[in-house]
């Protein structure tokens, strides 16, 4: 297991919009390679890489999967990742640690929203990319209005690297354009040629002839490259990002897969590594899952070095020291135990007791920490209610575990009493909820969120409060004269204004601890009051019946009289509301937040896309993300942040306060 080296190892992500058949190719891709011994079916259940229930219930996948094979003497890693949305993590997690992007499209409709935003992600983080277009055996398959359309969305450095033979029913295997030759379904060489396989070179000579200084003269001497200087520059030009190779085929009837295999293992760039001089190992842990057979499984690339069994490594994030116990390579489900990963490798280790995802793993302390990964911020809330005390009680510890898996989800408790679990969308927080269930037998409901409303008041008022009650012995007296005022913002002033010892001054926290208590519990709807001043101007005490309870009832009591008569308003949240979206969105986004009630702060544009500032309600809000999404189709993006509270408008505030009172 230890004849590996860096320059021999290819590590690919699969990409791309959802459904459009990255599973089922990266499942051809190992199984042409030899590592599986039969193709699973997303839609039977039988996938190696979907692993999960919820992902065979629902026939698409909800986190990445890792498979290896040995080809043509490289050591290949496929990380196959989600294509909806609501997982983009998974994606991101994996783009971290790949070589190359495999961006995966379907024939019949090439330019989805995944491609779209996956490429501009991968074109962010300078990845170098190859895009396979998929479901050629499908009617109206068409290789050249796909190869246009792909160029209009991502530029003119496109070119065929491979070309379909045959299309639909008659789809047998696929041209492989740097070499010449043609290969059916199942790799046998296939005597047809296309007729633009003249063309197709010529193109794929001139895109990468000036990512070589020999091949670009020898290009414009003589039109054509030579077959090794040819794959010299090819490789130097996808290595650089200024060329886009794209092939075709059918993961579904195996049709230009081994080319897939061969464009990898002849074009991908080998592993980076930062240090392969030395052996002493850094590992950038990308992935945590709980396995209910192993416990935490953590997903890792091996930056530098050379790692082997029961190395002792430390944590350079958390400061704590890890033992590494058995290493593997996987092929999906199944785990290959191994004696040592080198630079490039990825590999997976059991029980890591303090490791969590975005780590970084060094042979020292003083070692190099790398940037953890750079998740999207969650956009989307519902509130969990535990379905039983004993669901209750697990349900923290159950959450955690989840977390450490999905790192784009956060746990809030803006009320104090609600636990809310944000993420990127609706179907993101289901799975949560299914998991919750069979990982941790934890039956919640989930619901949005309740609405941090506050009260306040507008007006002036004095107002006298007085405990007085008798009943044998020591009986109960407090007297207080209180004048209720707003306050600045949303803070609480407290002013003493007693003069002489009408209130002994033992007392008078007493009426402060009242008046608060009073305020949490509201005088409109039952949300709590804030920005209110309130000074003790006056009151009296009995010498033998006075106590701090007395005084306290008596604050509040004062309190709760004096507000109902200050003119109480209800207040909402608003959030400061920045949107990404296409230019032409911009319009019917404007309207969707006018008739939310938002006041828009600016726009701008430029290179065809749109931002949106405004300040819109929380209320309206909190079904947003799946607004937006089906608004600009998926290409929005939105961040939020609470800028202020503000009245809210009488109608709706008269509706609030009454839900509230019936307990709705």
């Amino acid at each position: 297991m230890g004849d590996v080296v860096p320059d021999s190892v290819r590590s690919v992500g699969l990409f791309g919009h959802g459904g459009c058949g990255k599973t089922t190719l990266a499942e051809t891709l190992l199984f042409k390679a030899g590592a599986l011994d039969r193709r699973g079916r997303v839609d039977d259940g039988t996938s190696n890489l979907d692993q999960e229930p919820e992902e065979h219930r629902r026939h698409i996948s909800l986190s990445l999967a890792v498979g290896s094979a040995l080809y043509q003497g490289k050591r290949l890693y496929l990380i196959d990742t989600p294509g909806y949305l609501d997982f983009v993590g998974e994606a991101l997690a994996a783009q971290r640690v790949v070589d190359l992007a495999l961006l995966v499209v379907d024939a019949a409709s090439p330019v989805e929203v995944g491609a779209e935003l996956a490429m501009a992600r991968l074109r962010e983080a300078k990845v170098p990319c190859m895009v396979f277009v998929n479901k050629l055996e499908r009617e109206n398959a068409d290789p050249e209005k796909a190869l246009a359309a792909l160029r209009e969305a991502f530029g003119e450095n496109l070119a065929a690297l491979t070309w379909p033979i045959g299309l639909e029913g008659g789809l047998r295997g696929a041209y492989a354009v740097w070499k010449g030759e043609g290969y059916g379904a199942d790799d046998q060489a296939l005597a047809d040629i296309p007729e633009v396989a003249g063309s197709l070179r010529e193109q794929l000579s001139e895109r990468v002839a000036e990512a070589d200084d020999e091949a670009l003269a020898r290009y414009l001497d003589e039109g054509d490259l030579p077959p090794e200087l040819l794959v010299r520059a090819t490789r130097e030009a996808i290595a650089m990002g200024s060329f886009v190779p794209v092939l075709f085929g059918s993961a579904q009837t195996l049709a230009g897969t081994k080319l897939v295999l061969d464009a990898i293992a002849e074009f991908g760039p080998a592993a980076r590594a930062a240090d392969n001089a030395s052996d002493e190992p850094v590992v950038f842990v990308f992935k945590t899952t709980a396995d209910q057979h192993v416990g935490r499984l953590s997903f890792f690339r091996v930056v530098s070095g050379r790692l082997r069994p029961d190395a002792h490594l430390h944590n350079l994030c958390r400061g704590k020291d890890e033992r590494v116990g058995q290493i593997y390579r996987m092929r999906g489900r199944l785990q290959d135990p191994v004696t040592e990963l080198v630079a490039g490798e990825i590999g997976s280790v059991a029980k890591l007791s303090e490791t969590q995802t975005g780590d970084t793993l060094a042979l020292h302390p003083g070692g190099q920490l790398l940037p953890p990964i750079a998740f999207e911020e969650p956009v989307f809330r519902m509130s969990l209610k535990a379905n039983s005390a004993a669901d209750d009680d697990h349900l923290p510890v159950a959450l955690h575990r989840l977390l450490e898996e999905d790192p784009t989800l956060r746990i809030e408790h803006p009320s104090g009493h609600e636990t809310v679990v944000a993420g990127l969308g609706e179907m993101q927080l289901e799975v949560l909820h299914d998991r919750l269930r069979r990982k941790f037998s934890v039956d919640v409901a989930m619901e949005l969120p309740e609405v941090p409303y506050r009260e306040t008041l507008r007006g002036n008022v004095r107002i006298e409060g007085k405990h007085k009650k008798q009943s044998g012995g020591h009986g109960q007296y407090g007297h207080v004269w209180l004048e209720l005022s707003p306050a600045d913002g949303e803070e609480f002033v407290f002013e003493d204004k007693i003069f002489g010892g009408v209130v002994p001054q033992q007392y008078r926290p007493a009426v402060e601890k009242g008046v608060q208590e009073a305020m949490a519990q509201g005088v409109l709807a039952g949300y709590p009051v804030v920005g209110v001043r309130c000074a003790l101007v006056d009151g009296s005490y009995h010498s033998v019946d006075s106590s701090e309870m007395a005084f306290k009832v008596a604050g509040a009591l004062a309190f709760r009289e004096g507000a109902q008569r200050a003119k109480p308003a209800l207040l909402e949240p608003i959030d400061e509301v920045e949107i990404d979206c296409p230019e032409a969105a911009m319009g019917d986004i404007i309207g969707v937040l006018n008739r939310k009630r938002g006041r828009v702060l600016g726009m701008e544009t430029d290179a065809g896309r749109g931002k949106v500032r405004a300040l819109v309600p929380q209320a309206e809000l909190q079904r947003y993300a799946i607004e937006l999404r089906s608004l600009a189709g998926g290409r929005a993006r939105f961040t939020q942040r609470f800028a202020l509270y503000d009245e809210v408008p009488a109608q709706i505030a008269q509706q609030i306060i009454q839900k509230a009172k019936a307990g709705i």
